[in-house]
């Protein structure tokens, strides 16, 4: 196979090889945001509230427990965490399941990826059995491993979820490219000490030091994520 991608380690000895991508899944792969907030005013409608949309700035990208412990304080509803958890995941899988588009140019990256063997981990805040969901139509063969919010610890905006994906993979954090879309997840993957690429889908999210953002996956290859890592150096 003839390529101009620089095949993985070959700039390892100055520092800019690229040893691993960790993607986030709801609003970066997947065009799903929107489906979680669809689904917890529909569910908080049932128990006769209504959501102010300026609380959609507040629960996306987060864990299940923050945001929806923070819908039912802000409505008062009458029902207790773990009862809104399942109300709220089977409400997206039925979601899912009529329709999952991707965002654009995530079936491009992740091919390509996939075709230069760089090895990828799908990292997420969604709990276990929606990934799962979710991987019968991104193709669980892009990722070498992949995290669940239900998994670790504790989820974004903590480092958990990226330090449990860097060392499964066996990579140095700071030789990580992390893609997400929500300042949560650019959080954790900072604090985690990856380099990160902001593709905001909800919330503007500004540049910053080791912190590329870019309008859409569409700007994003191999080659630019290696050229990343040298930059950034």
């Amino acid at each position: 196979m003839t390529s101009t991608v620089p095949a993985l380690g070959t700039r390892t000895a100055e520092g800019s090889a690229l040893q691993a991508v960790l993607l986030d899944m709801d609003g970066t792969l997947v065009d799903t945001e929107g489906f979680w907030w669809e689904v917890e005013a529909e569910v908080f409608a049932s128990l006769g509230h209504t959501l102010d949309e300026s609380w959609r700035h507040v629960v996306v990208g987060g864990p299940m427990t923050r945001s929806a412990g923070f819908l039912i304080e802000a409505t008062g509803a009458d029902i207790t965490l773990d009862e809104l958890t399942v109300l709220l995941n089977d409400g997206f899988e039925d979601r899912i399941d009529r329709a999952l588009p991707l965002m654009p140019g995530a079936g491009r990256l992740l091919a390509e990826l996939y075709e230069y063997e760089i090895p990828t981990a799908l990292v997420s805040a969604s709990h276990r059995r929606i990934i799962d969901r979710v991987l019968t139509s991104l193709g669980a063969h892009h990722f070498r491993l992949t995290v669940a919010g239900d998994e670790v610890p504790r989820t974004k905006p903590h480092p958990d979820p990226y330090l449990a994906a860097a060392a499964g993979l066996g990579a140095d954090p700071a030789r990580c490219a992390v893609i997400e879309d929500t300042a949560t997840g650019v959080a954790a993957a900072e604090a985690a000490g990856c380099h990160v690429v902001a593709v905001p889908s909800v919330a503007p999210i500004t540049p910053a030091l080791r912190r590329t953002v870019v309008p859409s996956l569409e700007e994003v290859d191999l080659t630019f994520l290696h050229g990343l890592m040298t930059e950034m150096r």
